[in-house]
């Protein structure tokens, strides 16, 4: 198969076995796959990912030294099933999954795995108990985008907003738009974000934000003249970056909720007397769950959720490096969707 696939730090484009399904799995060939600024960490940083995921049983299991096939937002065409699966789908069908395959001995992660190729590729293998069928009036883009709003709208929930909170968002990349999505689903509000990048914030004002902020110019964690005074109750931390929760716990307010949904692979420090006194409560979300897939395309494909202003190129393989390095630009769209099937 033609695949875009990391070795030695870098994307290459090249030829590479059909990956072939056992029981269970289904073999697809990928229609669209979106590009998340996780496969860029892995890419500068996989080795790293290997070191912490053997030592914490994390999903990083690589062998960095033959190619790994990145991409786990993808939308993909049934062309087979393994010997003895149940095949309840037909050829052709279009379908999403969670980006996980479970095997007797343990899960891969489709993309992070050697032996489990993501959408970057011409072809996958999924887990067919895990498999969503993609309304046939919906745009394989659109539905592509179904993972990553599927891990928004499971951080949202996390945070259990009820009708007296200040939900603030911090970051508004893919997740934290996804996670305002998901809040406006809940019917909580008034919604406040912030972000650096002009673009982002009118992004997030289009997926259902109230007001949005500029951090240099307004203090998000005080008190907001434009809500009466009122200040963030409920904050979910969308960045990843070092240092960004210590901020958080030592600007917000006493009895204050936190959503760590950043994901930040480095070594981050928090003075956490700040947290003992203002008597914060803090939970760390992780990946979506099966309730979230389908709320997210169900969402995606009524309309209640409209994720074109994410969209920006779709390109074929050759594309994909050049791709990659530009998610690290703010001002660049949400998410670029390649299409393996084109060089």
């Amino acid at each position: 198969m033609k695949a875009a696939y990391m070795l030695d730090r870098q994307i290459h484009v090249g030829e590479l076995p059909d990956p072939v399904p056992v029981k269970g799995q289904v073999l697809v060939r990928t229609h669209s796959c979106g590009l998340c600024a996780s496969d860029l960490h892995v890419l500068h940083h996989g080795d790293r990912l290997v070191e912490w995921s053997k030592a914490y049983d994390g999903p990083f299991n690589m062998d960095l030294s033959k190619p790994v096939v990145l991409g786990h937002e993808y939308v993909g065409e049934i062309v087979d099933y393994g010997p003895g699966s149940a095949r309840k789908l037909k050829a052709g069908t279009r379908v999403t999954s969670l980006p996980v395959i479970f095997r007797p001995d343990g899960i891969d992660c489709v993309g992070l795995t050697n032996a489990t190729p993501g959408g970057f590729g011409e072809y996958m293998l999924l887990d067919e108990n895990l498999l969503m069928e993609i309304p046939d009036a919906l745009d394989s883009d659109q539905a592509a985008l179904t993972e990553p709003l599927a891990v928004g709208l499971h951080h949202a929930r996390m945070g259990r907003p009820d009708k007296g909170d200040v939900p603030l968002v911090v970051g508004c990349g893919a997740i934290g738009l996804a996670v305002i999505a998901g809040l406006k689903l809940l019917g909580a509000g008034p919604i406040v974000a912030t972000d650096f990048s002009a673009a982002r914030r009118e992004t997030a004002l289009k997926m259902g934000a109230d007001i949005v902020l500029d951090p240099r110019e307004t203090e998000p964690y005080g008190f907001i003249p434009s809500l009466g005074g009122r200040r963030a109750t409920l904050v979910y931390e969308c960045v990843g970056v070092p240092g960004v929760l210590d901020q958080i716990m030592r600007s917000i307010g006493h009895g204050a909720r936190i959503i760590v949904g950043g994901w930040c692979l480095e070594m981050d420090h928090v003075f956490t007397p700040c947290a003992h006194l203002k008597q914060i409560n803090i939970q760390f979300a992780g990946g979506e769950e099966p309730e979230d897939m389908d709320l997210a395309l169900r969402a995606i494909g009524d309309g209640r959720i409209d994720v074109t202003p994410w969209l920006g190129d779709r390109i074929g393989l050759g594309g994909v490096g050049d791709a990659l390095e530009g998610i690290a630009n703010p001002e660049n769209p949400i998410r670029t969707v390649v299409d393996p099937r084109n060089l």
